[in-house]
């Protein structure tokens, strides 16, 4: 009896002792709201909440996998992974399968798979490796090298095109930057000639990107064409009001109105029945998830785990940024879904593979400490 007693105390900690519990219980709560709002979204079709279901289970195993691994040991992926996602994107670019004009997707058999998404968690581990490698003699020449890791997978990635994958790919090589010590000038410099450029990289966007930032000028432009996703999202938004319609009340949901409910304009649904006051507890859990991630990275233990944690906390803040923002009309309309609400496997596969990274930093961290 005592023999397993200690089995079942081993196996509890050993799946418990990597798993960070402030971020899995704010996770938690994110992810049950979002699969309440699935349901309401997809209210006609029960599939689509089984499936979901499914996929947070599989991203949540993801999460504790990844979390049982030591950052030393997360560090011998960041090469091989960044190379392999470089050749995949060449693929794409050369041999991918084009669905809707866009050429993402690279058919490898037995099913497609999307290589954007690897890069997502493989340029912030590929930055942070390189940065800790030259940790004691940091010059400007190695911020210009990992500028140019970062332009490549962006630029392959921007011509797909994808530019909402592109700008989180872009989004998370920068904070590592940042992180590493990027002067102000630098960056202030940057900004400005990116301004310069910005009449001669108008006529560089697609036909379709540049009607979707004029759209954001004046939705009304073309009410039931390219402004209708963000006129429908802003009157769900705004008709549910102080408190909301209530759960499953919304009539912008159930009566069609509302465009891609279920996946980038889920928060549109939210905002509808659960209102102003929902929204900002939503946004409270956002922030202290985000809170939680910065914790981590200020108390990492080396350089790498500090990049790679500032870098991931800060990526989870710019899809947030980005969505909340594109369904409330004041940023033009990307493909980025709301973290850990929107339906989905991709999506959240990588979301919680890069909070199995944070858990791992922190849990591991501890551990050397002790």
């Amino acid at each position: 009896m005592i023999v397993w007693r200690d089995l079942g105390r081993r196996l509890w900690h050993g799946t418990v002792d990597h798993l960070d519990p402030p971020l899995l219980i704010i996770t938690a709560a994110i992810m049950s709201v979002g699969l309440a709002t699935v349901f309401s979204a997809t209210y006609d079709s029960n599939n689509r909440l089984i499936a979901q279901f499914v996929n947070m289970a599989v991203a949540l195993g993801l999460m504790w996998g990844v979390a049982q691994i030591p950052p030393q040991k997360l560090m011998r992926f960041a090469v091989p992974l960044y190379v392999l996602g470089l050749i995949l994107l060449v693929l794409v670019f050369l041999f991918g399968v084009k669905v809707n004009g866009a050429r993402r997707w690279l058919n490898i058999g037995i099913t497609r798979i999307q290589p954007s998404e690897i890069m997502k968690l493989a340029m912030p581990l590929m930055l942070a490796w390189y940065f800790h490698k030259y940790e004691a003699a940091l010059k400007l020449r190695h911020y210009a090298v990992a500028a140019l890791l970062l332009v490549v997978p962006f630029g392959l990635v921007a011509k797909q095109p994808d530019l909402g994958t592109a700008i989180l790919i872009g989004a998370a090589g920068f904070y590592v930057l940042f992180f590493a010590g990027l002067q102000w000038k630098v960056m202030f410099g940057l900004a400005a000639a990116g301004a310069g450029a910005a009449p001669f990289l108008w006529h560089v966007l697609h036909d379709y990107q540049r009607k979707r930032i004029l759209t954001l000028i004046d939705p009304t432009s073309d009410p039931l064409g390219s402004g209708y996703h963000i006129i429908q999202s802003t009157i769900a938004i705004g008709s549910g009001g102080t408190t909301g319609k209530g759960w499953l009340q919304g009539t912008q949901t159930h009566l069609e109105f509302i465009p891609e409910k279920h996946t980038d304009f889920i928060f549109a649904v939210f905002g509808e029945e659960w209102g102003l006051l929902g929204n900002a507890v939503l946004l409270l859990l956002y922030l202290l998830l985000i809170g939680r991630g910065l914790m981590i990275a200020a108390n990492a233990s080396t350089l790498f785990a500090r990049l790679l944690a500032g870098s991931i906390t800060l990526s989870l803040f710019t899809y947030a940024f980005i969505n909340m923002g594109m369904v409330t009309g004041v940023m033009p309309v990307v493909g980025v879904p709301l973290p850990f609400m929107s339906y989905g496997g991709t999506a959240l596969a990588t979301l919680c593979t890069g909070l199995g990274i944070l858990m791992s930093i922190q849990t591991h961290r501890m551990l050397v400490k002790k």
